[in-house]
């Protein structure tokens, strides 16, 4: 991995374990992160302190929503400091994971996620566009399938009926990113994240919101009486996949066709994975294990399906195998375990 590396949401869940590895493999890396309150943000400044003062990390505070922060970060990246000598080219390759996440939360917020979501992107793209970037790498989401009911979930499914605005945040990023492919052969690769969890996790999410109840003697709510199924991924697959994908960058597909256009490839320097465990899980017997590790027994809430939550997630990972020999494939019984064994010494139980 040759040059610097811009990671947006350097604090957040994915883009810390992201910053890490890429940085005990020696890679330069810069990292924004608003720090917005939409949970702890005590959370996320433990998360920057693992990375702070480590030889070529540099961190800046930034909103990509700002368009002359943006512009300005992206004119600067080559004037950033590094610790390689010789090394002041700008931005090789962009991994962009900042954005407001949350389906249920995008109900309450909409105007939270357009103005991360959609205008946080344009500036990415623009930066990228007008500084000479290699290869745009860009979180989308599973729940960008919305109401398709056909398993597993493909990239070469058709993806037009999200049933949430944060799904219609994403899939809108995937039209964007195709645009600039198209137009200026901008290189970009967009990855379709599947329930991530693991150490460091976001406190909405299911597995901390569990752990924490079940501790605390709280009950836990469980939708769709617990007969929901989701691909849970562990965040060490997450990270090798997006590693493996950033060196991957991708080309025009010569059998594209717009008679039969294929969602997940272009004509253009465009294409689209899933990450995910291949391998869908029902919510109750996720409970169950995280019961087993725990030693204790949840006081369940059972309640009929969310708003904007859909039944079941599965991704077909084919074409990530395909082209860069990797499949995630870590049990949540062992995923689980090292999650709860990192909330107890983080929390000091």
């Amino acid at each position: 991995m040759i040059g610097r590396i811009l990671v947006t949401g350097a604090a957040g869940f994915i883009g810390f374990h992201l910053c890490r590895r890429l940085l005990d493999q020696g890679a330069d890396v810069v990292g924004i992160d608003s720090i917005t309150d939409y949970y702890d943000v005590n959370l996320k400044r433990a998360r920057l302190q693992q990375l702070e003062g480590r030889a070529n990390f540099t961190f800046e505070k930034c909103d990509i929503s700002d368009r002359q922060a943006m512009e300005s970060l992206f004119s600067r990246g080559s004037t950033l400091q590094s610790e390689r000598e010789n090394d002041r080219g700008g931005f090789s390759v962009v991994v962009h994971l900042a954005a407001q996440a949350g389906v249920r939360y995008s109900i309450t917020n909409p105007h939270a996620y357009i103005d991360s979501n959609i205008v946080g992107f344009i500036n990415i793209l623009e930066g990228c566009r007008h500084n000479e970037v290699n290869h745009l790498v860009y979180a989308s989401s599973s729940s960008v399938y919305g109401a398709n009911t056909k398993m597993p979930f493909s990239i070469h499914h058709n993806v037009d009926h999200p049933v949430s605005l944060y799904a219609a945040t994403k899939k809108a990023n995937e039209l964007m990113a195709h645009t600039y492919a198209s137009l200026y052969k901008l290189p970009c690769t967009g990855l379709r994240f599947f329930t991530v969890y693991g150490p460091w996790g976001r406190p909405d999410m299911a597995l901390f919101l569990f752990t924490q109840a079940i501790l605390e003697g709280r009950p836990i709510d469980v939708f769709n009486y617990g007969k929901m199924q989701r691909d849970f991924t562990y965040i060490d697959d997450i990270i090798e996949g997006v590693v493996r994908v950033m060196d991957k960058i991708p080309a025009p597909n010569p059998g594209w066709t717009g008679e039969n256009p294929d969602p997940g490839t272009s004509y253009g320097p465009y294409k689209v994975y899933n990450i995910g465990n291949n391998n869908p899980v029902e919510l109750m017997a996720f409970i169950e294990t995280i019961e087993k590790c725990l030693g204790r027994t949840a006081i369940k809430n059972l309640l009929p399906l969310q708003a904007g939550d859909v039944p079941a997630t599965y991704a077909d990972v084919d074409d990530l195998m395909e082209d860069v020999g990797f499949k995630p494939a870590t049990p949540v019984e062992e995923g689980i375990g090292r999650f709860i064994d990192w909330y107890l010494k983080y929390y000091k139980q």
